[in-house]
């Protein structure tokens, strides 16, 4: 059987699916304080259904990563980058202890200026005396010849606890970007990895085998916990990410569409074009900032279950801030699930402390109890309402890219808003108040995201690069490095990528029938010196595609 663990702002999900379906599930609420004892509850009340030998795979989702970046609490990252002619590295400037080297790659990967180790040296030992164990090595071109990023690890050997070297990240291009990611990697790799740790730890003693885990990606895709540990900034946004394969696993979209998965600290918001979730093609923001991070295209807003109620003279808002569980389970204001209660929508807790809690509110200003809920409740809707309106004019206004093609002039329209979260339900004939969509609420609407994250399958890309002229291939994100003869042809270089993928994806225990491989992009461009063809620039992306795993689907799939 299959678990799911989704690590929410508000709530810690799990579901146990097996092949007629769900089987158990849990929901109880986060500790923020303590995120390994939410995950090791949620773990210990399915292992006690299921039996330790009853799980083949536990999938994880958490935000541990993104809120480590948000809230600031990520380590001190030294980056040293060396660019050569062209844009001034100085303009992707990053962190306290950024350092540009003398050294160049061209666009071939040939190397133009040797990097000063010299000036390295003298960088690694201003980063060791500032007391920073996590590096950053980015070197213009290094997806064509890394060397020199290699070069700089080599220089770190022994005073950095984890260097990230850009080349690791994708083979696409893209020399900010390419900083961005590396740095936001080291900066979460210490208290991601600690946080690995202890969920192994956790699985251990409940008698489950350490290699079951795997965790969401961004993209919907998982990868292996072992794998993860180095690529910690691929789990950013994960969240989200479960919400969509979520509705993908329980209802079958056709339609142009909008996800809403609304929480208790916030609402993701999702777009589907003809039944396909769309995606951040070139990689998200992440702190403002463009990464080479494929994710899945999505919105969160800070209006959810627990979102405080700002009451003034003018107006009553609902988040974005969450201060704590609502007054009906003792938190220490007023939220969206007291203003509920008070409207008899939903029965939590204790509707006395609701009461009280938003009159003391009101009161001050004139209004009584009832005025406060439902401006509370209405200014909830309109703000899903104008922001979901927002997100897809921004889509309509850009390239449209969905997890299988590029729609170009495309226009998405929804037709059906998909509602899913612990509200879902109570807040269901509001929404339909207030769009002109059908709302429809799946029956698994309160734990949909930990289905998703149970049923995604293994998500990987690579690209390869071959120069016939100079006679290198690459493969950046495997590091892959070997020479290649002058009549290389695009063919062995389409099969070598597949395979490559094929054998990674087999090593890291993924089923080969479960990760299809296709080819998304091939190119060949002849190379001419002095009029002269010397040889062609070969590139080929093969992917496999995010998708949930269809033997289990059938299971769980309802009618929406």
């Amino acid at each position: 059987m299959l678990l799911g663990i989704d690590v929410g702002g508000t709530h810690t999900d799990a579901v146990l699916i097996g092949r007629d379906g769900v089987v158990a599930c849990a929901k109880l609420r986060t500790n923020h304080d303590d995120l390994l004892a939410s995950i090791r509850e949620v773990l210990s009340s399915i292992v006690a259904v299921a039996g330790p030998g009853g799980v083949a795979r536990l999938n994880l989702s958490t935000t541990l990563s993104t809120n480590a970046i948000i809230e600031g609490t990520a380590d001190p990252v030294g980056v040293l980058v060396s660019g050569g002619p062209g844009i001034d590295p100085e303009a992707y400037r990053i962190g306290d202890h950024y350092f540009v080297l003398p050294g160049a790659i061209d666009h071939r990967g040939r190397e133009t200026a040797p990097l000063d180790a010299d000036a390295a040296r003298a960088a690694v030992a201003a980063c060791h005396e500032a007391g920073v164990r996590v590096h950053a090595a980015v070197t213009k071109f290094s997806t064509r010849h890394p060397d020199q990023e290699m070069a700089l690890a080599a220089l770190l050997a022994g005073r950095s606890d984890c260097v990230s070297l850009g080349h690791a990240f994708s083979g696409r291009l893209g020399f900010g970007r390419r900083i961005a990611t590396a740095y936001c990697n080291s900066a979460v790799w210490r208290i991601y990895n600690r946080f690995c740790d202890a969920v192994e730890q956790s699985v251990t003693e409940l008698g489950l085998a350490p290699g079951i885990i795997n965790v969401l990606k961004a993209d919907g895709g998982t990868m292996p916990l072992t794998v993860s540990r180095s690529l910690p900034v691929q789990s950013i946004l994960s969240g989200p990410a479960a919400s969509v394969m979520g509705i993908i696993a329980v209802c079958d979209i056709v339609e142009d569409s909008v996800i809403l998965d609304i929480g208790g600290t916030t609402t993701d918001i999702a777009v589907f074009a003809a039944g396909a979730p769309l995606i951040e093609n070139e990689g998200i923001a992440i702190a403002g900032r463009p990464t080479l991070v494929r994710a899945l295209r999505t919105r969160s807003i800070g209006v959810g279950g627990d979102s405080a109620l700002t009451v003034s003279r003018e107006s009553v808002r609902v988040g974005p801030r969450r201060l704590g569980p609502p007054m009906a389970l003792g938190g220490p204001v007023p939220t969206l699930v007291d203003a509920l209660n008070i409207q008899n929508v939903i029965a939590l807790g204790d509707p006395r402390a609701s009461y009280q809690g938003i009159a003391a509110a009101g009161a001050p200003f004139g209004f009584d109890p009832e005025e406060v809920a439902d401006a509370a409740i209405l200014n909830a809707v309109n703000q899903i309402r104008s922001e979901v309106a927002a997100f897809v004019r921004e889509i309509n206004d850009r390239p449209v890219y969905t997890i299988f093609d590029l729609l170009e002039g495309r226009t998405v329209k929804p037709t059906r808003v998909y509602v899913m979260g612990g509200p879902a339900l109570a807040l269901s004939a509001l929404l339909q108040d207030a769009f002109s969509e059908e709302v429809v609420v799946p029956e698994s609407f309160a734990v949909a995201n930990a289905i998703g994250a149970a049923l995604a399958r293994p998500t990987f890309s690579v690209e390869l690069f071959a120069d016939t002229a100079t006679g290198r291939l690459t493969i950046p994100s495997l590091g892959v490095a070997r020479s290649v003869a002058g009549n290389f042809s695009p063919a062995a270089a389409e099969g070598e990528a597949a395979t490559r993928l094929r054998d990674y994806l087999s090593a890291t225990g993924a089923d080969p029938g479960e990760a299809p491989v296709e080819t998304v992009e091939l190119s060949s461009f002849p190379m001419v010196e002095g009029q002269v063809q010397v040889g062609h620039n070969i590139r080929v992306a093969c992917q496999v595609r995010p998708g949930i795993l269809s033997a289990y689907k059938k299971a769980v799939s309802q009618s929406c």
